[in-house]
């Protein structure tokens, strides 16, 4: 068996859990209580603190179903398929900072999580994924529903175990939640051969866990540290470029303390949106290809970008060549394989965000006690005449057609940012990180890295089960909602009542604007029929098909409507309510910078490009 990766960085804030401690709980006495390995999974389940676990049953995993109908503490819920208990299980962890588990038999079943796997290593999202594999010696033979689910999910887990014996259970579980929750977050997957469920074994949960080859690094080196704070007085145009791993690591209220204590720039990826507030007047938005201008440009005319748990991708980095050409790099993340990978780090500190900014902290005073402190005034006259000059925002369709700004607006304003907004992915994901105000870190949620289509439904399930008390809004695009619709009914009959706000524009929104932008408006197969401009039928009817899984369904075609339809969809507390709000068919994602081209080309509309010479004086 190889050795778990240190992978270990990215992206809601996890805090890592720590191996059992030498002196055990009651909980964590071995016992010699003789059960199947069925039994003895779904007690280590509950031992691992699980009390939620999406799934569908099969035959392979069907012994471990038995066991878990007779558990009082883990709660199953039956998704209507693999992709969405995956996706659910994402959403739960979001919500709650544990991982979330997802439960599949052989074959198919496993394959269907392969999506969610990738997703959460994407992302860094913790997850325990269990699946049934064939009978031992029907491994390799191409047996019925057999499938090499861990060679196919190497590449994509952060760790995957297959077991064959019914002993090995408790001590795998254990270590796959361990995995998967410590060190830079991430996905484990078990895959149990249904023999080792079927055998019997005295069951015995492992005090402590010797696992010499994983250790990951988590207090950063405090020569690194210094030098960076050194760096950031020295500074003359610095930005904070801060990513998922912040919001992983809990570090939401040191970040603030340290971006007030130098009074730096702030800019948050797609993943740490809200980690530090839209409102506070040192963020100067999200950088990236539909990022604002002035965060676009501060990271291209910084002198020092601190990146603190985030990775360089090719999103906000647009043509890497031509990336903050003048900037030195300071490069915080747990994972040390993320660092110097796509842009070389001056000083490369690994360890946890959290403790990473509480040593920056203690070094910048140090540094400002000694009279060494920064001074950005000529910097900030730059960044505020672009957020000045360059703001967010769009114009209302001339043909009198509902704006998707004008609604995603609108619902950030009635919902309120206590409120948790799981999107999808295309323009209604970019919309709703642009026009939606932003508190509090772990309020946004979305597929970030891989970029899922169907990830809203079941991410926000997961999500209302994790955090219960909390408002969930879905916001989703009549394409991506297709994908996983099947999900309102687990919702509807689990009453688990999520707010869904479909944008519905009758088109797969950002293909078809990449039709318009690079392919002279020749949009091949991107029409959806669902919001058509003249008679034909919708097809699928959105709201029919809410009424027909059992959930509340609503539909908005006039911007004087929007509110009304909000509030009506927040008054329903008895079951799920989706709104399909029919938009116009044209509107677009601004600003951008187009894919293969440098941040200094950014666009904030069609052809419109920002005056960088101000700057340049």
């Amino acid at each position: 068996m190889r050795a778990p990766s240190n992978r270990t960085g990215g992206g809601g804030f996890f805090v890592a859990q720590a191996p059992p401690d030498d002196e055990p709980s009651p909980k964590d006495l071995v016992m010699t209580e003789q059960m199947t390995g069925a039994q003895s999974l779904i007690r280590s389940l509950e031992h691992a603190g699980v009390d939620v676990v999406f799934g569908i049953p099969g035959g392979a995993i069907l012994p471990a179903y038995d066991p878990l109908y007779d558990s009082a503490n883990v709660r199953h819920i039956l998704m209507r398929h693999e992709q969405g208990a995956g996706h659910a299980a994402e959403g739960y962890a979001y919500a709650t900072g544990r991982p979330g588990v997802c439960m599949a038999t052989s074959g198919p079943g496993a394959t269907n999580l392969v999506t969610p796997l990738a997703d959460a290593h994407m992302d860094s999202v913790p997850m325990v994924a269990i699946t049934g594999q064939v009978a031992t010696p029907m491994i390799g033979t191409d047996g019925f529903q057999e499938a090499d689910i861990c060679g196919i999910t190497m590449p994509i887990t952060k760790h995957n175990f297959l077991v064959k014996r019914a002993e090995d259970i408790p001590r795998t579980i254990a270590e796959a939640f361990h995995i998967a929750s410590s060190g830079r977050p991430g996905p484990v997957l078990v895959d149990i051969a249904k023999d080792a469920l079927q055998a019997t074994t005295g069951f015995a949960w492992p005090q402590k866990l010797d696992m010499p080859g994983y250790r990951p690094v988590t207090k950063p080196h405090g020569k690194q540290v210094r030098e960076a704070a050194r760096m950031i007085a020295e500074a003359h145009r610095p930005v904070f470029y801060v990513g998922g791993g912040v919001v992983r690591s809990g570090a939401a209220q040191e970040l603030r303390v340290l971006a007030e204590l130098t009074g730096a720039p702030v800019t948050t990826t797609l993943m740490a949106r809200g980690v530090f507030p839209d409102s506070h007047p040192q963020n100067v938005g999200m950088p990236g290809m539909h990022g604002t201008v002035a965060g676009v440009g501060a990271l291209q005319r910084a002198d020092l970008i601190v990146a603190l748990g985030a990775r360089f991708d090719d999103r906000v980095t647009g043509r890497l060549d031509s990336f903050a050409p003048d900037a030195k790099i300071v490069h915080a993340d747990i994972d040390p394989a993320e660092i110097s990978k796509n842009r070389h780090a001056d000083v490369p500190i690994v360890g946890d965000c959290r403790e990473v900014i509480a040593d920056l902290v203690v070094a910048v005073r140090n540094d400002q006690a000694s009279g060494l402190q920064g001074e950005y005034e000529a910097w900030w006259s730059q960044l505020d005449r672009l957020r000045e000059v360059y703001p967010l925002g769009y114009d209302a369709p001339d043909d009198g057609t509902l704006s998707p700004q004008q609604v995603i607006e609108r619902l950030g304003a009635n919902v309120g940012s206590d409120a948790t907004y799981v999107a999808g992915v295309g323009q209604h994901q970019m919309w709703a990180a642009q026009f939606i105000g932003y508190e509090k870190p772990g309020t946004f949620v979305n597929s970030g890295g891989l970029g899922t289509m169907g990830f809203s439904v079941p991410a926000a399930i997961g999500a209302k089960v994790g955090d219960p008390d909390r408002t969930v809004w879905a916001v989703d695009g009549d394409g991506c909602f297709q994908m996983t619709s099947q999900e309102l009914a687990t919702a509807a009959i689990e009453q688990i009542p999520i707010k869904v706000a479909v944008v519905n524009n009758g088109n797969l929104g950002m293909v078809r604007q990449w039709q318009t932008l690079y392919y002279e408006s020749r949009y091949s197969n991107t029409d959806l029929q669902t919001a058509p401009r003249d008679e034909k039928v919708r097809v699928p009817d959105f709201v029919r098909l809410a009424e027909a899984y059992g959930c509340v369904g609503l539909r908005c075609e006039r911007a004087e409507d929007v509110d009304a339809a909000i509030d009506k969809a927040m008054a329903v507390e008895d079951a799920p309510a989706v709104v399909d709000f029919s938009v116009n068919h044209d509107a677009m994602v601004w600003p951008m910078v187009g894919p293969g081209t440098s941040n200094d080309n950014i666009q904030y509309a069609r052809d419109m490009a920002p005056d960088w010479d101000d700057d340049e004086d």
